[in-house]
């Protein structure tokens, strides 16, 4: 081969490398920027519900819901909210958990729900409420009673019964 020929090939080759290393390294730098701007200072990785399942069980005649932890996570409870309905119309006074004794709730609830329990609900534990007779609408035998669980805003379970 002649030095000439040979001269050429190593030219026709070289522009087709170098584009190509530029083309990565703009790649490579564009992620790095983009993941820099995502997770810089200030921003937090988004959290999820925690994943959860729970039974739901309604007595009339105490007026209590109780709600037994089946399987999944621990939870929190002074990060958890409850919403409450009955028949579809929402509980004047909502349970505000972790509590001893609210406005519209007769006594101490039971289990984590407590205060004065341990805040972690675990799985095979069962907490509970008993609504007063101040708090509207009260409970009757066959009403759909409805109850949305959520940790940090985000729904970890929405659960719904007849109440016996």
């Amino acid at each position: 081969m002649t030095p000439a020929l040979e001269r050429v090939r190593t030219r026709a080759v070289s522009p087709v490398v170098g584009t190509l290393l530029l083309v990565a390294l703009t790649i490579f730098l564009a992620a790095v920027v983009a993941v820099g701007i995502g997770f810089g200072p200030g921003t937090t990785m988004l959290s999820t519900a925690p994943s959860a399942a729970f039974d739901l069980s309604v007595d009339a005649n105490e007026q209590e819901i109780s709600l037994h932890h089946r399987t999944g996570e621990t939870i929190d409870v002074r990060k958890l909210t409850l919403h409450v309905t009955v028949e579809g119309e929402p509980l004047a006074e909502q349970p505000p958990v972790p509590f001893f004794s609210e406005h519209g709730f007769r006594g101490g609830p039971d289990g984590p729900f407590n205060e004065r329990s341990d805040p972690r609900w675990s799985v095979g534990e069962t907490a509970s409420v008993r609504v007063a007779g101040t708090n509207t609408p009260a409970i009757d035998a066959g009403d759909t009673v409805g109850v949305t669980l959520a940790v940090d805003g985000k729904t970890v379970a929405s659960l719904e019964t007849k109440a016996t």
